[in-house]
């Protein structure tokens, strides 16, 4: 039996996820253009694995030879829940501690965990249709542009703050992409609806959104928590906001998540750890961080970076 668009929407939304679409396997030549840009700028900062592999990240026939189609996937994360105001009284004291808020793509399970096992069931199930079908998946751990591919394959635009917006559940989703030698009908891109909204350039604190469309992670809150590895400069003290691992700020503003985000339906994405208080975690042994973050994104930014964090917030 040939798989079909149909088939394979059928069986995405049967597994959870919420988006697909599909792209033409092709070189991503104006995509790959503007990374190089980037990457010359140094605007990557200490990400350098985002410099190997850069002839794969433009052409996936470097990954997989055969591939005609990428297939990409939207899972929705977002939950309602919010945060209380950076300070909290401890039982029936009168003593008030600081907290540290956990972006909210990390906290619940590790997305990776999820969408691994999601991928392998919707895979088995196209193989078990046409055993000709063949294929390689990715969740952000690969050289494979998973923001270009999602533009590409119409489920969403690339935002100015540089995240993919969906018009019917805004920018809270996680993508995976699927590159296979199977030949689909391809979707249709998304306009552009930014339109002259500068919400997440605006709300910026630490201005690393540097120009539309245009992230210099050496400013970025999120990278300056989980991936940096070295101290954190003075120059951007009193504008984190609490943000203890990640940040939201430029998706929180956006109107389109405003206006039409919705909640999951993965109840391991709902909250377990949505922020921390300072003291614990300046006090926090080895132990307690491995058994607390075991299936948690927060484990990327290890026990000391948390340290740091939260040592930077503390002295504010």
């Amino acid at each position: 039996m040939k798989l079909t668009n149909e088939i394979v929407i059928e069986k995405a939304r049967q597994i959870g996820f919420d988006l697909i679409g599909f792209a033409k396997a092709e070189p991503l030549q104006e995509e790959s253009v503007s990374l190089e840009r980037w990457l010359n700028k140094n605007y990557h900062a200490g990400m350098d694995y985002m410099k190997r592999n850069f002839k794969k990240r433009k052409d996936v026939e470097k990954i997989l030879p055969e591939a005609k189609s990428v297939i990409s996937l939207g899972l929705n994360y977002y939950t309602s829940d919010t945060y209380s105001d950076n300070e909290i009284s401890l039982g029936d004291s009168d003593q008030i501690q600081q907290t540290g808020k956990i972006s909210r793509y990390a906290w619940g399970k590790d997305y990776h965990l999820i969408i691994w096992a999601m991928l392998d069931e919707i895979v088995e199930e196209l193989k078990s249709i046409d055993r000709k079908f063949k294929s390689l998946s990715y969740v952000d751990t690969g050289p494979v542009m998973d923001k270009a591919w999602a533009v590409r394959s119409g489920i969403g635009w690339l935002g100015k703050h540089t995240n993919v917006i969906n018009r019917e559940i805004g920018s809270w989703f996680f993508i995976a992409n699927i590159v296979t030698n199977y030949e689909f009908d391809y979707s249709d891109r998304i306009p552009d609806f930014c339109g002259s909204c500068k919400a997440c350039i605006d709300a910026c604190p630490t201005d690393a959104i540097i120009d539309e469309y245009l992230i210099d992670s050496n400013k970025c809150i999120s990278y300056l928590t989980i991936e940096n590895k070295g101290e954190i400069s003075p120059e951007f003290k009193g504008k984190f906001d609490n943000w203890l691992f990640g940040c939201d700020i430029c998706q929180d503003v956006c109107p389109w998540n405003k206006k039409f985000s919705v909640e999951t339906l993965i109840s391991e994405f709902h909250p377990k750890k949505k922020e921390l208080l300072l003291d614990e975690v300046s006090v926090m042994k080895e132990e307690e961080f491995t058994s607390k973050f075991k299936q948690s994104p927060v484990k990327r930014a290890k026990l000391s970076g948390l340290k740091r964090n939260a040592a930077f917030l503390k002295n504010r």
